[in-house]
């Protein structure tokens, strides 16, 4: 069994939109943006971050991360001598390979979606219905996110 940790979505500005769900005079209606509901991170080495760093931050939206990436890896070929370089340059990607799901917690964590909880499941599906059997109101936002188009 692998252990997976619970990001739920943020919680929406309550002083954003007035009670009647109507913007005021002169402002801006709220965007409106689908949330995902509930996201589950599998501790475990990731291959793909492993190989191509920035194609994997760039699939889980990752821009801080990509652009600090970036920015070491020009840092690293301009400062470090050319024998030296390759062997960095690999101790680099397994440590992005070994780190990559605990980047994209910190990045939910920036983005106000905290870990809520740890769950354990053969995979991701199994850890879902484990998560959302334990905690009944994950499984009413989850059913309310269903439908819903960004």
């Amino acid at each position: 069994m692998r252990a997976w940790t619970v990001h739920p979505p943020p919680a929406p500005p309550r002083a954003s939109v007035p009670a009647t769900g109507q913007a005021a005079a002169g402002e801006a209606p709220p965007r409106r943006r689908r949330q995902a509901g509930l996201v589950l991170v599998p501790e475990r080495f990731s291959l793909l971050a492993a190989l191509l760093p920035p194609l994997w931050f760039l699939l889980h939206r990752m821009w801080l991360v990509l652009v600090i990436y970036l920015a070491l890896a020009i840092l690293a070929a301009v400062l470090l001598p050319a024998g030296i370089g390759f062997y960095v340059g690999l101790a680099a990607q397994v440590l992005v390979g070994l780190h990559a799901q605990d980047l994209r917690r910190w990045t939910l964590a920036r983005q106000g979606r905290p870990v809520a909880g740890v769950v354990l499941g053969r995979d991701e599906d199994a850890a879902l219905r484990r998560a959302l059997a334990g905690r009944p109101e994950w499984a009413r936002l989850e059913a309310g996110m269903e439908g819903k188009v960004a």
